[in-house]
């Protein structure tokens, strides 16, 4: 869990940094191509080709439509907002599961799930404080990411009751590059990496990957009542490192609100683990 937080926040760093240069489209299209090669590469290394299939291409593309979006809009979000609000509103992906897991996977939302849930979005409401005076689009876009994260987590899900692992990368990271290349090139005009942009983009790449890596390595050795806690972490690190690197302030009611959206997700991994272990 401590690479995941690492990379997390290297990945949030660099992709504020080379968005100086390169826009959200370009950015995922780099760093999709980043990906295709390491996932290549482990493919090969590993003869696991063979798992690479064709049967689940409908919901592979909408796995990797949401996962799109929702990358795109954190990256923006990552350059307009304090990187500590961005993590913040991420933390809400799970609860965004709890309400359209009933819809998208056929799963009941029991009162723990629906008391989690409304608290979760309590904890949305203190860290955006919405008004005409605090609104901006980087929040919207920062709570949206968290809604297609969502879609993308419950999409998985699905996969894996076919697919193994490297197949999802695959097309995760292939489909993702075509995307990027349209979205980036609609226009004509796909801006190309320097020596300055370069390091940061193979640093979103690398980091990318790793970080989920690390996390379902993590939930392979330990409960994920043990995992989520240190994967709140990534929010106080993040904090710090906008504090010292731009100058952010530290906004209590930022930390609160994470704090509220970590007690629903939290509640709500207690109770699932508890009903397993009866079932």
């Amino acid at each position: 869990m401590t690479g995941a937080i690492a990379s997390f926040s290297s990945m949030a760093v660099a992709g504020r940094e080379a968005s100086f240069a390169l826009d959200t489209f370009e950015i995922m299209m780099y760093r999709s191509i980043v990906g295709v090669l390491i996932v290549s590469v482990i493919l090969t290394f590993t003869g696991s080709w063979q798992q690479v299939t064709r049967r689940s291409m409908g919901t592979q593309t909408l796995r990797n439509l949401a996962h799109f979006t929702g990358q795109n809009l954190w990256f923006y979000s990552v350059t307009v907002i304090p990187l500590a609000q961005v993590f913040a509103l991420e933390f809400t992906s799970p609860l965004w599961v709890i309400v359209l897991s009933p819809l998208l996977l056929g799963e009941r939302i029991t009162p723990v799930r629906a008391l989690a849930a409304m608290i979760g979005f309590l904890g949305i409401l203190i860290v955006a404080r919405p008004s005409p005076e605090t609104f901006s689009p980087g929040l919207v876009t920062a709570a949206s990411s968290a809604v297609f994260f969502a879609l993308t987590t419950m999409l998985t899900k699905k996969l894996t009751r076919t697919e193994t692992v490297g197949c999802i990368l695959f097309w995760l990271t292939v489909m993702q590059l075509v995307f990027g290349i349209i979205a980036a090139g609609y226009d004509g005009d796909i801006a190309l990496p320097d020596t300055q942009t370069a390091p940061f983009l193979l640093v979103i790449g690398f980091a990318g990957l790793l970080a989920h890596f690390c996390i379902t390595n993590a939930l392979a050795i330990a409960p994920a009542t043990v995992v989520v806690p240190f994967d709140f972490a990534r929010l106080p690190a993040i904090a710090i490192i906008g504090m010292l690197v731009y100058g952010e302030a530290l906004d209590i009611w930022v930390l609160v609100g994470a704090m509220v959206i970590f007690g629903g997700n939290y509640m709500n991994i207690l109770a699932e683990t508890r009903r397993n272990r009866v079932a």
